[in-house]
């Protein structure tokens, strides 16, 4: 027979009734920071979520110019698209855009890092004359440079004309073998700021001690250069060109202010190519941002699963 326990063993010291034991508070404690990060949540449903599943089924829609939903279309807005002559043109033409800028930022950004780095006299005033495209919005650079670039009052015209390089004004936006260049040089130079301050606080992130130890081992300039500071800048490195891919593949204003993706869609992305796309159909031009936006995703996992994202050193 199995003994009962008696009063006094159920009471603690002092002849206090002992305390139950504490219930396990595990699952409230998992829903501690609920409240904090609701907001984030909600507003990444509002501003990304939603609107991507309306893109979605935009695209399977059959809308008039006028807005008005007349049915499901299936997938023949997809088709049509794929039909486009200027399709095929389109996505080259925004693979090579989206590959050349961001490759050439991050070579230049990487540079200019460097030299920021160091002390020279001048240092806070150059990095201050870095920051100025970024004061200024995208599209006003790009239409300051669409002036520029002009062909009858045109600055550069203007000089060359002066100084003999060139016999007769040029339409450097007139011809896409002209207006690549410099709009790849435009969305270069509003990509430099934010690409060089990211490059520069990761290298000042690298101590001292590091280079000094190297230094110590008898590593010259180049294997110091190769062995710590690009493997410990890697981290700063990657943001970088994620970031710059989304912003430049996804890039608007540049080339819809200087040449609108003309003549014809010869100088478009994606991104023109599906704005033009909604002045005749609007399905079809959320079909494109479908499209769009999948490249974006594929092309952000191959550049991340190239260069190891996970891997640890």
């Amino acid at each position: 027979m199995k003994a009962s326990p008696s009063p006094a063993s159920s009471r603690g010291r002092g002849g206090q009734p002992a305390r139950p034991a504490p219930r396990s508070r595990g699952g409230l404690a998992r829903l501690g920071p609920l409240p904090w990060i609701a907001p984030v949540v909600l507003l990444i449903l509002a501003v990304v979520v939603w609107p991507v599943i309306e893109l979605i089924r935009t695209s399977f829609l059959n809308i008039s110019i006028a807005g008005i939903v007349r049915g499901s279309a299936g997938t023949d807005k997809y088709r049509k698209l794929f039909e486009e002559s200027d399709f095929g043109h389109v996505i080259l033409w925004t693979v090579l855009w989206t590959v050349v800028v961001v490759g050439v930022t991050m070579l230049v950004s990487l540079g200019l890092a460097q030299l920021f780095n160091q002390r020279f006299p001048g240092r806070r005033i150059t990095r201050w004359a870095l920051i100025a495209p970024w004061a200024a919005s995208v599209l006003m650079t790009a239409i300051g440079f669409k002036w520029m670039l002009n062909q009858t009052a045109g600055v550069l015209n203007t000089l060359m004309l002066d100084l003999g390089i060139i016999d007769k004004s040029e339409d450097w936006l007139g011809s896409a073998s002209t207006a690549w260049p410099w709009m790849m040089f435009v969305a270069v130079f509003v990509s430099l700021p934010f690409t060089t301050y990211t490059l520069l606080a990761g290298l000042q992130t690298i101590p001292g001690e590091v280079y000094e130890a190297a230094r110590i081992d008898g590593a010259g300039p180049w294997q110091t250069y190769r062995g710590i500071t690009l493997p410990l800048l890697r981290p700063a490195f990657l943001v970088g060109v994620v970031i710059n891919l989304i912003n430049v593949f996804n890039s608007f204003p540049i080339i819809w202010a200087m040449t609108q993706g003309g003549p014809g869609s010869d100088t478009a992305t994606t991104t023109v190519f599906m704005y033009k796309l909604k002045e005749t159909d609007l399905a079809e031009s959320a079909a494109m941002s479908v499209v769009n936006f999948a490249m974006v995703v594929v092309l952000v996992l191959i550049f991340l699963k190239v260069s190891r994202w996970n891997e640890e050193d």
